[in-house]
């Protein structure tokens, strides 16, 4: 594909960017992920709850939306929808007179002498207590024959109900107003500005492969024998920067007030789906590692960033109003099967198979303000029936009044923003285009760092992001929260609280900003950040073996 780059000038607003097929982000994806019949989800999955009507009263914005984030083979669903609910209530129209007729007919049947009283009324008691058999039978036998019909009505809704279903859970988010249309990102501003390069180029410069061999801190030709391209080795000192970036990430965030999470990496296909990623891409590659296990056992994969194991902390879960926000940090393995073409801007560290993130997630209010678009969030109408979640304990001091989702969207991306500044990093800020938001984004925000040896083409790659999904994730895991609501029975209302996720330390992509920019060419060594040196041991520079 083309691409749109330019050579970096400090002060001129670039517009340089990774593209999409090039990003550490959700996998997207237009196919339908479904698991085989043998294998559907245990009765413990979460069963989600999509508003159906809300697509149903819009189509024409759904349908535009599709295509603004390039989904133009659901582009067509809401139509569809709103035919197959026509065709619903079409069946649903003509059951009412079989389903009197079959309540008639069970009350008749249940009375203390049915017999002596004509279902139509009217007739002599004595002719009916003749042929009380007959009768008797015959009313078995209508009762058998509308029961069978309704059974056969309800069976074709079952299937009209999941069709609407699958072609509604597929759709993507809405879209908030401040992501722009199309392909290109907007430039929001710069972290540590004054350290950006000097506007004439300084020839090529070294990279962080290049830095890791005469170091002895990287080995990706080992890697490549025992794992195949797209694994590494870290060693000695690659491994100290490795944890000490985990455990600043870790300790900022802690000190910020979020929870720390130690999650699972393999996680359920289907929680896997219901946070937005899918098996495969729109052109049938493969995006995530699924695991083969025995015979009839759910299907399992290994989670693409510990945003899906966060997410399903609090499935099937009700939290109260004065609980949020929920603010939890985790630390995990990440698994990524599409880990780019081999191509110069995916070499070393920067596209891996396999990596370690530490990943902020959050909990919030539910709210429109952020959005331009009508009713975005009204009544839902459910296409399945919930059972009540479980209640869960107290997580966290009671939560600011004054805490909005949108707050806590500032807040995580001022930390993100203080941990790279922190790092000595010069970075972009970017609003991510709606091309760019997968499926379970409203809003998406990436922070991309200098690397010096990407200057020749484009010196930019994202080393973090960070998303608002607002009820998206929480309708699919059935994640509540009991709002105040005046003239509510009892004055609560069930919602759905949203979901906001963030980049903490993406550590390959990190690693190769902190090599690359830290390397002096003078002691012929790498200066460690001063913030990471007490995780470090108090190491402060890392120079060639001897």
């Amino acid at each position: 594909m083309t691409r749109n780059l330019s050579r970096y000038r400090p002060g001129v607003p670039s517009i340089a960017w990774v593209c999409s097929n090039c990003r550490l982000r959700p996998i997207r994806g237009t196919r339908h992920f479904s698991i085989k019949p043998d294998l559907q989800p245990p009765p413990t999955a979460p069963k989600p709850t999509i508003n159906v009507k809300s697509i149903r009263e819009f189509p024409e914005y759904y349908r535009q939306n599709c295509l603004n984030r390039n989904y133009p083979s659901l582009a067509d669903a809401p139509e569809r929808i709103i035919a197959l609910h026509g065709e619903w209530m079409g069946l649903q129209k003509g059951l009412r007179g079989d389903r009197e007729r079959q309540n008639t007919l069970s009350a008749q049947l249940r009375s203390r002498n049915p017999l002596m009283q004509d279902p139509h009324g009217g007739g002599d008691k004595a002719e009916v207590a003749v042929g009380g058999q007959e009768k008797k039978e015959g009313l078995l036998a209508e009762a058998k024959e509308i029961k069978a019909k309704i059974s056969g009505v309800e069976e074709k809704e079952k299937v009209l109900e999941n069709e609407m279903k699958n072609l509604a859970i597929q759709l993507p988010n809405w879209t908030h107003k401040e992501s722009p249309v199309g392909t290109e990102p907007k430039l929001l501003g710069y972290i540590n500005p004054e350290l950006a390069p000097p506007a004439q180029g300084t020839g090529p410069r070294i990279s962080h492969t290049q830095i890791g061999s005469e170091l002895g801190l990287l080995d990706f030709s080992a890697a490549g024998t025992v794992s195949g391209w797209g694994w590494y080795y870290l060693l000695n000192e690659a491994v100290l920067l490795e944890q000490a970036l985990i455990n600043y990430a870790l300790s900022f965030a802690m000190k910020k007030g979020w929870k720390l999470v130690t999650p699972p990496n393999i996680v359920y296909s289907h929680m896997a789906a219901a946070c937005g990623f899918r098996p495969r891409d729109q052109h049938g590659e493969q995006q995530i590692y699924t695991l083969d296990g025995p015979e009839g056992k759910i299907q399992h994969c290994l989670a693409g960033t510990a945003e899906i194991p966060l997410a399903g902390l609090y499935a099937n879960k009700t939290f109260t109003e004065d609980q949020l926000p929920v603010k939890v940090v985790g630390v995990g393995r990440a698994y990524r099967a599409e880990a780019g073409a081999r191509g110069v801007e995916s070499k070393g560290l920067f596209r891996v198979h396999e990596f370690t993130k530490v990943e902020l997630f959050a909990w919030g209010p539910p709210g429109q303000e952020d959005f331009s678009t009508p009713t975005a969030h009204s009544e839902p109408t459910s296409t399945t029936t919930n059972t009540t979640p479980e209640e869960i304990p107290p997580v966290m001091k009671h939560a600011n009044k004054t805490t909005t989702s949108a707050s806590l969207f500032g807040e995580m991306l001022e930390l993100q923003k203080s941990i790279i500044s922190s790092l000595g990093l010069h970075a972009r800020i970017l609003e991510m285009p709606t091309t760019d938001l997968g499926a379970s984004a409203s809003r998406k925000i990436d922070i991309e760092a200098y690397v010096p040896s990407r200057e020749a083409k484009d010196p930019w790659g994202e080393i973090s992001s960070l998303s608002n999904c607002t009820d998206y994730q929480s309708r699919r895991l059935n994640t509540r929260v009991k709002m105040a609501k005046p003239g509510a029975p009892g004055g609560v209302k069930s919602e759905f609280p949203w979901t906001l996720n963030g980049t903490a330390m993406a550590v390959p992509r990190v690693l190769v900003a902190v090599l690359e920019n830290g390397w002096s060419e003078e002691r012929g060594g790498v200066v460690v950040p001063e913030v990471l040196r007490e995780y470090m041991g108090g190491l402060e520079f890392i120079g060639r073996k001897k």
